[in-house]
């Protein structure tokens, strides 16, 4: 669910696309480690399965049985001939979220935030319009809880070239992060497309995480673990915030604006970010005991 305070954090490192099509995956699905599971009824599905995949997707949905994972369903674009049908049937199956492709301005959304009915909304961001207008989008709907960065779609109407360090992407991935965090959004970043590079996955899965990403969006279950591994707080990070917390907590630094710890000068936001690190990781202990 929608991520609005400290006290219900929803991880989401690892979010796998599945094709709605293949009813194995699907399947299989199930017992993957994955905090979200998009089932997709747009890139991943050929024209001449379309009414298949969104069959078997809404009927996988019905039949719940995910366990603790959160379940998306992304339609097909809203102007495209499958897009209506997608929406009615996506509703009418209740998942966690519907992901919403090719949102380029506030009123893509606005139009489809009154059928929702209390399911939240997640719109990819995959077009420079939608990055020139992503204040806007971040703002158009009371349903919306995350923004999910399309980099693929976003190269290919740059008329750009894919970089490995993603130079080219920098200034549109801030400029998400920021727009998910002055809304109160969670944001996710694109997919890497070399499964057999395991080193350049794991460099950009670290970048995602500093550029202030709560995850990544993936194409192949082997990409799950070591993703869950770089976005989960470590060890030393969740005992160092519990640290800080407890030390703004004792009575002598009530209502200071900084303290020193561990030699270092440290300040009142500092311990805002420490709960919610602690949180995340509470929420990812509870997550993998419910799975």
């Amino acid at each position: 669910m929608q991520e609005r305070s400290t006290d219900k954090v929803q991880p989401r490192r690892s979010v796998l696309y599945m094709p709605g099509s293949n009813a194995r995956a699907i399947e299989k699905a199930r017992t993957l480690a994955a905090d979200t599971l998009i089932l997709d009824l747009e890139d991943a599905v050929a024209p001449d399965k379309k009414e298949v995949a969104r069959t078997q997707v809404c009927q996988a949905v019905k039949s719940r049985g995910f366990g603790s994972r959160e379940v998306v369903i992304r339609t097909n674009a809203p102007d495209t001939q499958w897009g209506a049908a997608d929406l009615a049937a996506a509703l009418d199956a209740g998942p966690d979220a519907i992901l919403v492709p090719k949102v380029s301005r506030g009123s893509d959304l606005q139009a489809i935030n009154a059928a929702a009915y209390g399911i939240e909304l997640w719109a990819m961001v995959e077009t420079p319009r939608a990055i020139l207008g992503i204040a806007e989008i971040a703002a158009s709907s009371r349903n919306l809880a995350c923004l999910v960065m399309g980099t693929n779609d976003l190269i290919k109407d740059m008329r750009g070239k894919p970089m490995r360090g993603r130079e080219n992407l920098n200034a549109a991935l801030s400029l998400c992060v920021l727009a998910a965090r002055a809304l109160d959004l969670a944001v996710i970043d694109g997919v890497f497309n070399n499964i057999a590079d395991s080193d350049g996955f794991h460099a950009e899965c670290l970048r995602a995480r500093a550029f202030g990403f709560d995850g990544k969006t993936l194409i192949h279950p082997s990409q799950i673990a070591p993703c869950n591994e770089i976005f989960t707080p470590s060890g030393d990070e969740v005992e160092f915030a519990r640290r800080l917390i407890a030390a703004f907590a004792l009575p002598e630094n009530s209502g200071k604006g900084a303290i020193a710890l561990d030699g270092k000068m440290v300040e009142r936001l500092h311990a805002e970010a420490a709960q919610r690190t602690v949180a995340l990781a509470e929420a990812i202990v509870a997550r993998g005991a419910q799975s």
